[in-house]
């Protein structure tokens, strides 16, 4: 029964996260990638199952893996079975792993169930390889940022200089996640979206000043720039994004609105300026339900509340339209927002995101997508 079975997995291709969401259902796959989270639970019959994602360079897919699937440890060459359940056994969360599955479909939603779970050589196949990042360059997102400061003037044009450069916080934020799951969840997103936002912010300013409505354009870029600043506490890479404890207990708004007023106080900002920034950072959310614990009342905050949900459901679409079977038209119901998304004009096209992992060896199958679920013949 073993040979067969890696027969079997020699002759399944891997294939892209972006390519399994689009799968009929009833179709079987392998798939390589980073676990990004992995969490026990229990059935109706008290035996365990994991709810598991896994990202790579395309996306993220969640899954199921039910308590008769099969665990195997591919570490030193070999091919050795593992109890999930032992403490002793391998770390999955934050590893590489390779998964074999099966597409289903659970109320009317694809599920995607895997019944073999491969911890590979995490030397051969680092994580940090898998992990999606921006598409946009380093460089170009340091121009675009420090372009946006180059139109504010004093004293928001030295504060964020001071707070973003000569504090040392820019090495983090250019590399940051914007969330952990749905939008811009990858290295470089906080930076990514945190420019989208002030563009938009920017653009919907101009226009309500040119209708003679009193907007202070300078601070809602600001605004924009700082209203994800407690993300940086609120997440971490490890290396895929993950929420932290006080991410988890205070979120990244309250988070965020103290560690700028702090560095409002530590920078001698005007505190009425110091006010109306902390404001759009409190408020940036828009909803209580969403978790601002105040409204923007000011048009500045407005400004940003808007661009930022915008921002988000965009990306939302895109990231939908981009996992849809390409010969469906509108996605299934989404829950969180409440709506079908539709795929628009017939002749709409998306770029396809660079395929992740690293190059493979001469005797290497085990390696991106489009290449066999093997290391080498002996390590299955």
């Amino acid at each position: 029964m073993e040979r067969a079975a890696k027969k079997d997995m020699k002759e399944k291709k891997n294939l892209t996260v972006r390519e399994v969401r689009q799968l009929p259902r009833d179709s079987s796959f392998s798939v390589l990638g980073v676990v990004s989270r992995l969490t026990r639970k229990k059935d109706r019959n008290d035996k365990p199952f994991w709810d598991i994602a896994l990202t790579d360079g395309s996306g993220e897919l969640e899954g199921k893996i039910w308590s008769n699937s099969n665990w195997w440890n591919l570490q030193g060459g070999e091919r050795l079975p593992f109890d999930p359940l032992d403490e002793k056994g391998p770390n999955l969360e934050g590893a590489t792993v390779g998964l074999q599955g099966k597409v289903a479909e659970f109320r009317d939603q694809p599920q995607y169930n895997f019944n073999d779970i491969y911890y590979v050589d995490q030397e051969k196949y680092p994580p940090h390889s898998f992990v999606r990042r921006s598409p946009l360059s380093d460089e170009r997102m340091e121009a675009d940022f420090r372009a946006l400061l180059a139109e504010l003037h004093e004293p928001l044009s030295g504060f964020l200089e001071a707070v973003f450069f000569r504090r040392g916080l820019w090495k983090e934020f250019k590399v940051w996640p914007a969330a952990v799951s749905l939008h811009h969840a990858y290295v470089g997103g906080l930076l990514e979206h945190s420019l989208s936002v002030a563009e938009g912010a920017k653009a919907l300013a101009d226009h309500y000043i040119a209708q003679g409505t009193p907007v202070d354009r300078e601070l809602v870029i600001a605004g924009a720039l700082l209203h994800d600043l407690g993300k940086l506490d609120a997440y971490s890479m490890t290396p895929v994004p993950q929420m932290t404890i006080p991410g988890n207990v205070a979120e990244h708004i309250v988070i965020g609105y103290h560690r700028f007023m702090s560095l409002a106080e530590q920078e001698g900002l005007d505190p009425k300026i110091a006010l109306a920034l902390g404001h759009i950072i409190v408020s940036h959310h828009g909803r209580r339900e969403y978790g601002s614990p105040v409204l923007p009342s000011t048009p500045e905050a407005m400004i940003v509340s808007a661009a930022d949900d915008l921002d988000f459901k965009v990306f939302f679409w895109r990231s939908q339209i981009e996992g849809l079977d390409p010969r469906h038209e509108m996605t299934d119901y989404l829950p969180l927002l409440e709506r079908r998304l539709w795929r628009g004009v017939p002749d709409q096209s998306l770029p396809a995101a660079p395929a992740p992992g690293p190059a493979a060896g001469p005797d290497e199958e085990l390696t991106t997508p489009g290449r066999s679920l093997t290391a080498t013949p002996d390590e299955l």
